[in-house]
């Protein structure tokens, strides 16, 4: 299973922080939620939504039957569960790894847009904004999970 969901950019500390701050026990989207938001800094439901589907993509957190925990043998390699299950993550970090040049996000978007499914594409009507913001925010989890390196001239390997 892939995730689509893609937060803005934190450190990984804050992954363990807020792996840390959901229950061992399974609890409720709204009761997660509402503990991430006030012990991490999250500001908002919707975005502490999309850090608990983030979670579960790196294999930190579980859902059973609706409801949340954090993993009691979470994932190690959560550099590698990233590329796997976050959807379009390893279409991005491949596309820069076989350029052979530094790319700018626009260049990668340009090169990764063909594999955009349709659906996607169909949607809604700013589908091309909505999906270069998910292709720089994928970008920039790849540079903190040392997949890639950014430096003045683009992203790298």
């Amino acid at each position: 299973m892939r995730f689509k969901v893609v937060p803005e950019l934190r450190q990984q500390s804050f992954i363990e922080t807020a792996t840390r701050t959901l229950p061992l026990v399974p609890s409720s989207e709204d009761d997660c939620c509402g503990l991430l938001m006030a012990d991490t800094g999250i500001d908002s439901r919707d975005v502490a939504r999309e850090w608990i589907t983030f979670l579960r993509a790196l294999g930190q957190v579980a859902e059973a039957d609706g409801k949340y925990y954090q993993r009691r043998d979470p994932v190690d390699d959560v550099a590698g569960a990233f590329r796997e299950r976050v959807y379009a993550a390893e279409t991005v970090i491949q596309t820069v790894e076989d350029s052979g040049e530094p790319l700018e996000t626009a260049e990668v978007f340009e090169r990764v847009r063909t594999e955009i499914p349709q659906w996607e594409r169909n949607r809604r009507q700013d589908w091309e904004e909505v999906w270069y913001e998910r292709v720089r925010r994928l970008l920039e989890w790849a540079v903190e999970f040392g997949h890639t390196e950014r430096t003045t001239d683009g992203y790298h390997n």
